[in-house]
């Protein structure tokens, strides 16, 4: 199946830059869209709620001055993530903004939900759904979303457990549509490796963490330069959800990363947008295993062109063998 118009570029590399809680704010989308990638954000990144209408205006109106001023360049769309689990008590205003709008592309998580879906699809957009196994991927699409995103093992923030390789493998004997590769992706190589593994597209969040245009403090975004795989430790203590978080954030918070508790799933809150900056673990700093390929900051046009120079590099050395 071809892929959606809005998907389907000329993006500089199949690249969409998933939604970082907290993190992700419109500067950093509106870098995202102008460098070539499709950006996103959480809507609970905007508080109070009446903030995600200025936010979408913002957003819109630096791509569109953009891409007035370079009309040769390409300024992808921009995406909104809206998470709908029902402690979410925001999501229907979220929506109904969402709606009048029009944003092109929704990216649901921790739940599928067919009058999300039907809403989207009412002004023209599209859905794609966040899943960590078969099972959830198969009843997103029941329910109405156009496309997934596969989230696999080593992913940054809530991750699943498998392979990405099973993980893509299954979801592809049954769907030809739209499907994302979330899990460790930091490097041209990879963007390249998730479409040879099935996917249309890399969905990649911890290397954008580390740019300019990010909210994460310097010193988020110098621990991410810092660290390896080996410091990302997979816990559902801070969210009630499992998720890969940075060692050091860890550490510094005063917790033992190889001896933590176990949270009860029941207690996850996603109410008014999380309460997240009066939040016990807000200093617990979420990353994923690609962490090692991040070796500097600097702005979303240069990390994007490093993805182009990887990725076409790469491409080069498979076709000469």
């Amino acid at each position: 199946m071809a892929l959606p118009s809005v998907l389907a570029g000329p993006l500089t590399v199949p690249v969409v830059a998933s939604p970082m809680f907290i993190y992700s704010g419109p500067e950093l989308v509106a870098a995202q869209c102008q460098a070539g990638v499709i950006g996103s954000f959480p809507a609970l990144n905007a508080r109070p709620q009446s903030v995600l209408g200025e936010w979408l205006d913002q957003i819109t109106e630096s791509n569109a001055a953009y891409a007035a001023a370079n009309p040769d360049r390409y300024v992808a769309p921009f995406a909104v993530n809206q998470i709908v689990h029902r402690s979410n008590d925001r999501l229907e205003q979220d929506l109904a903004t969402v709606v009048e709008h029009e944003v092109p592309i929704v990216i649901t998580s921790l739940g599928a939900r067919t009058e999300v879906n039907d809403a989207v699809h009412s002004y023209g957009g599209i859905v794609l759904h966040d899943v960590i196994n078969d099972k959830f991927a198969r009843k997103a699409i029941e329910k109405g979303a156009d496309g997934l995103v596969a989230v696999a093992a080593g992913a940054g923030g809530h991750a699943g457990t498998q392979s990405p390789f099973a993980l893509i493998q299954e979801i592809r004997e049954w769907f030809d549509g739209p499907l994302l590769l979330s899990g460790a992706i930091a490097h041209g190589r990879s963007i390249l490796a998730a479409q040879a593994a099935g996917a249309d597209l890399a969905y990649v969040g911890s290397a954008f963490l580390a740019t300019e245009e990010s909210r994460a403090a310097a010193e988020y975004k110098q621990m991410i330069v810092d660290s390896s795989a080996s410091d990302i430790v997979y816990s559902n203590l801070f969210t009630g959800i499992h998720g890969n978080y940075l060692r050091g954030s860890i550490e510094a918070a005063g917790l033992n990363p190889d001896d933590l508790p176990v949270s009860d799933p029941t207690a996850m809150d996603f109410g008014s947008g999380g309460g997240a900056d009066s939040k016990a673990w807000r200093d617990i700093w979420g990353a994923g295993q690609g962490v090692g390929a991040v070796t500097s900051t600097g702005s979303v046009r240069d990390l994007v062109e490093r993805f182009r120079a990887e990725y076409e590099q790469a491409a080069s050395a498979l076709a000469v063998r």
